[in-house]
């Protein structure tokens, strides 16, 4: 009797393992099963976006929804959430690759996976029109005293506080469009966020904001672009660099991100990103 009911509730828990592993396993047995594959990204524009309709937009999601594509998968569903909650977001299981647009940095390769580099990039400042306390470094900012914005999750904070900014000038917010309201009303003298987004809110704010030359930062702000996994999708994640390897720079590629301005001299080189979370 006690051997039947061993029986019983060792089944029972094999079912209850088996329908969990259905519902959350890993995402090449997920998408080969046909469920869709989850993509979360923000607000950010150029990189990535949703549209009036929120369809995914901008140079990441694009080059993401091309590599899939290329591996057959067409079944995706997406979620436009904060940019502070995509890493949160993907270590929950809500997300199975994130595209924000997102460096590659040595703090984030401890809990994401990311692919090999699909853009290298700088950053600028939105500034006042005129940029009346000539602010174009991060030293400027520290020498002046200046009031620093940016958002939750950016990597600038960190190379502000390296540069020499005062951790009480920093002001963090959670997105792009708080950053830009805050320089346009007043309340800081410069807001940090990638070239192509300085350049965007600038061209659809003409005459109140200007963004800075991204050239006058120094080189090792530079950073790569990447598309993030969970640290168990390592299968998934094998195959998709195969494709990209191959998409990456491809006029199919170039002419789907052309609308954003994403340049052949914006590629990746042959930077890796092992090599870049060692050395970023």
């Amino acid at each position: 009797m006690i051997k039947s009911i061993l029986t019983i509730l060792v089944a029972g828990a094999v079912l209850i393992v088996g329908a969990h592993t259905a519902s959350a396993g890993p995402l090449s047995e997920r998408a080969n099963a046909g469920q869709p594959i989850r993509i979360g990204f923000s607000n950010v524009p150029i990189f990535a976006y949703p549209d009036d309709k929120e369809k995914p937009k901008g140079f990441a999601n694009a080059i993401a929804l091309g590599v899939l594509k290329q591996m057959g998968y067409s079944n995706i569903e997406t979620t436009v959430t904060d940019w502070g909650g995509l890493i949160p977001g993907l270590q929950a299981d809500r997300y199975d690759i994130i595209t924000g647009g997102m460096y590659i940095l040595k703090s984030r390769c401890e809990t994401v996976s990311f692919s090999e580099p699909i853009a290298k990039l700088g950053d600028a400042f939105i500034v006042p029109a005129g940029n009346p306390k000539k602010i174009n470094t991060y030293k400027d900012i520290a020498e002046k005293g200046a009031i620093f914005m940016t958002y939750a999750g950016s990597s600038t904070v960190a190379v502000a506080k390296k540069e020499g900014v005062s951790e009480g000038n920093i002001v963090v917010v959670p997105g792009p469009s708080e950053v830009l309201a805050a320089i346009k009303a007043g309340r800081a003298d410069a807001g940090s966020m990638t070239y192509f987004e300085a350049k965007y809110m600038t061209d659809q704010n003409k005459g109140e904001i200007e963004a800075t030359d991204p050239t006058a930062l120094p080189e090792w702000t530079q950073n790569w672009v990447g598309l993030g996994f969970r640290p168990d999708d390592a299968d998934f994640l094998a195959k998709f660099n195969e494709a990209l390897k191959k998409y990456i720079g491809s006029d199919e590629m170039m002419n789907s991100v052309k609308e954003y301005g994403l340049l052949k001299s914006h590629l990746p080189g042959d930077a890796t990103t092992q090599w870049i979370c060692a050395n970023r």
